[in-house]
């Protein structure tokens, strides 16, 4: 498997001088918080981003904290602001395709709060009808991020995100799995794992509070990692982990990267 870092890990704004060190801790990868780069995400410049990223021996995997910075988009948030947002996830899509990047993983901005299931289905399918033919030229792919009850209401499951994929067979909606929300919607099961074997395109190794992987002691990522093993997987695995230290933010991405080579290999 492919280990990358989020950099969220990372001082905002500030991290370009940081990157090379990435290397040497043997990341590959860097997974994009945009708002994490540029203070006004409608106009980054991603041409030198991604020749600072390269230059250091990594290469941008995606996309992921979407809308951290435009909390007023997203869906269930009224037609009025449905053509933004719209908007908004093509010019993500732009991003990540001139990054270099491949997935867009869409977790908080999504609760449907006072909308019933069945109409929040109705409306996520029409967003994705309208959406999907936008981004399909771009080679990237719009991951719904599973999640456990208290970080959305709204396609929570791993098993509910699959059958979204499956009923649009579209090449710009993908799959994507999140450690802490295995444990929080009990799926750690090898049939979870079986149901998307072939189809996954990214995973998440975290543990509540986005804390250093593994600290908490809540989440088996040995047992994670053998699940991606028995089904092949050889993606990306991405330490998704906010930055806990300002002194010396890097002490806390090493016992993260260490931590995934034990237990993702």
């Amino acid at each position: 498997m492919n280990h990358a870092v989020s950099n969220i890990a990372l001082p905002p704004l500030d991290h370009i001088g940081l990157l090379p060190r990435l290397a040497e801790l043997g990341a590959t990868g860097l997974e994009v918080a945009p708002s994490r780069v540029w203070r006004d995400t409608s106009n980054p410049d991603a041409e030198s981003y991604r020749r600072a990223v390269e230059a250091a021996g990594l290469r941008v995997v995606g996309l992921h904290s979407l809308f951290f910075d435009r909390p007023e988009l997203g869906l269930f948030k009224g037609p009025d602001l449905r053509a933004a947002t719209l908007d908004f996830m093509v010019h993500l899509s732009v991003l990540c395709r001139d990054l270099g990047g491949r997935t867009l993983i869409y977790g908080g901005g999504r609760r449907r709060g006072e909308v019933r299931p069945e109409d929040a289905a109705v409306e996520c399918r029409a967003f994705l009808s309208e959406l999907l033919p936008r981004m399909e030229g771009h080679g990237t792919k719009l991951c719904f991020e599973p999640l456990g009850p208290k970080d959305s209401d709204f396609l929570n499951t791993a098993a509910e995100c699959l059958a979204l994929v499956e009923e649009f067979n579209h090449p710009a909606l993908g799959l994507q799995l999140d450690a802490k929300a295995l444990v929080e919607n009990a799926e750690t099961g090898a049939a979870t794992f079986e149901a998307v074997k072939g189809r996954l395109d990214h995973f998440h190794a975290n543990d509540p509070g986005l804390v250093v992987p593994g600290s908490t002691g809540v989440v088996d990522h040995a047992l994670l990692g053998q699940r991606l093993r028995d089904i092949g997987y050889d993606g990306w695995v991405s330490s998704e982990q906010r930055m806990l230290s300002d002194a010396d933010p890097l002490a806390d991405v090493a016992r993260s990267l260490a931590y995934l080579k034990e237990c993702y290999p």
